[in-house]
């Protein structure tokens, strides 16, 4: 049975690749804030999966202790990992020229200091037994910033160059290290998203959402699904030769080649 860590596990992308794998029958532990969702994204799998064991660990990854809690609580539950999603919500909205010091310190611990703690502690384990995933749900903003997301771009891009980084020095054992760009998917952060936009631009939601869909080839937002089989792809034997890659799932929305 695959051991998965699944970070954001209580709600959209992470959610929908945790339920991804347990419909493979995997032994999953969710870990985000609140325990309370956690343990309802918890219940919801085991009705819909009963062949997938599912333990939760309620930790804040902006918590400079979240990682080691997570480590200890997947090797204690689950004696070990072989896949991990990296995985967390966004920082607030924050036009590039208005932000401040301690919005830096927050933003890079949660979307790159804990994920790269967290990996760091697990990456000896899935070396040592010659296997493992690592596989970071990013955005698309790491290739083409988003004005209004600058913390978001900041902290995601210095995740991005260190998985960069590590995916060589890890591959000889086995061990792969990619990440997922996600575009518009049709998640709730999305969906707070356009409400922000809407907001400042004096416009219905509704007409946000036709704008942003009207601009992606093809033509809608993404489900969390067609995410969660990107990132299944990634953490199977079937994506073994695939390493130090970045896929974008976004409808074709980013025009770069890179």
């Amino acid at each position: 049975m695959t051991r998965v860590v699944v970070g954001g596990g209580s709600s959209g992308l992470g959610l929908a690749i945790a339920e991804g794998f347990a419909a493979r029958g995997a032994e999953l532990l969710l870990w985000a804030r609140n325990r309370d969702r956690l343990e309802e994204a918890a219940a919801r799998i085991r009705l819909e999966h009963p062949d997938a064991a599912v333990h939760v660990a309620a930790a804040d990854a902006a918590d400079p202790a979240a990682a080691e809690q997570i480590a200890e609580a997947a090797t204690a539950m689950m004696g070990g990992v072989d896949v991990l999603i990296l995985n967390a919500g966004g920082p607030p909205p924050c036009p590039p020229d208005r932000t401040d010091a301690q919005g830096w310190r927050n933003a890079l611990q949660l979307l790159a200091v804990t994920p790269i703690d967290l990996a760091t502690r697990l990456l000896p384990g899935m070396r040592a037994q010659g296997w493992g995933r690592v596989v970071a749900v990013l955005s698309s903003g790491v290739r083409e910033p988003l004005p209004e997301l600058a913390y978001s771009n900041g902290g995601r891009s210095a995740l991005t160059a260190w998985l960069k980084t590590v995916s060589a020095t890890v591959a000889p054992d086995g061990v792969t290290v990619n990440g997922v760009l996600p575009g518009r998917i049709d998640t709730a952060r999305v969906a707070t998203l356009d409400a922000a936009r809407a907001q400042r631009e004096g416009r219905s939601v509704e007409e946000v959402r036709a704008s942003s869909a009207a601009g992606i080839p093809a033509g809608r937002y993404g489900d969390p699904r067609e995410f969660a089989a990107v990132a299944l792809f990634l953490a199977s034997e079937s994506g073994s030769y695939v390493t130090g890659s970045f896929l974008s799932c976004d409808g074709g929305q980013a025009r770069g080649t890179w």
